[in-house]
């Protein structure tokens, strides 16, 4: 499966959550649960975030580092399930980092004269 076509299939998945957003970034595309990064696909698959929550989900799948990853993520074993998935979605997010504060753009500087 090319990986727009998973991207729509986890979002797919994922809709009952509602507060779902993606983006294509850097090769793949990363997924966010109201505003925390939850995990995203990569040329091996879609992935979430190492978390209790995930693991406890997920107790089968085993700690993985993927090429092209940020850090090591937890493969989706449960991807099927969109009942599970969403479930482990919502307990994951108390234990995700708060998003970072986003930069304020560059200003230009007015050169008088010029």
């Amino acid at each position: 499966m090319a990986q727009k076509e998973l991207a729509l299939y986890v979002a797919e998945q994922l809709e009952p959550l509602e507060d779902i957003r993606y983006i294509p970034m850097m090769g793949g595309w990363l997924f966010y649960y109201r505003e925390k990064l939850i995990g995203g696909i990569y040329e091996e698959g879609f992935a979430v975030k190492d978390t209790s929550a995930s693991r406890r989900f997920m107790p089968d799948c085993r700690n993985e580092v993927w090429e092209n990853t940020p850090a090591a993520l937890l493969p989706c074993t449960i991807l099927e399930d969109s009942e599970k998935l969403c479930q482990m979605v919502r307990e994951m997010y108390p234990e995700l980092p708060a998003p970072k504060a986003k930069k304020p753009g560059k200003r230009r500087r007015k050169t008088d004269g010029v």
